[in-house]
């Protein structure tokens, strides 16, 4: 199963939205890299949303693209709200609920 995640930082006000095999083992990452990246320049990262978003790596990043052009941080403000419910193009998306803190 592939997975939507989005991540938040506090420090920046700034979301961040991937998609992985493994969200937990991908957050590791955004928050040691040492390659100069856009999450780079954010940290620290913490996972606020994770979904399960398909299959394959292509339906999940089919999702991922869709929503970075949106361009709207209320749509991933939403998604990270427990209570909301994804319908249209994010119909798919099923929430992982463990992963709210």
């Amino acid at each position: 199963m592939f997975y939507l995640y989005i991540l938040y930082s506090d420090k920046f006000d700034k979301y961040y939205v991937g998609s992985s095999l493994n969200p937990w083992k991908r957050l590791v990452k955004h928050n040691s890299s040492k390659f100069n990246t856009f999450t780079s320049k954010y940290r620290p990262w913490v996972l606020k949303a994770v979904f399960e978003a398909g299959k394959t790596r292509g339906e999940a990043e089919k999702i991922e693209k869709f929503i970075k052009k949106q361009k709207s941080r209320n749509l991933i403000v939403k998604l990270t709200q427990p209570d909301f419910i994804p319908n249209g193009k994010l119909a798919q998306l099923v929430r992982v609920p463990h992963v709210r803190d």
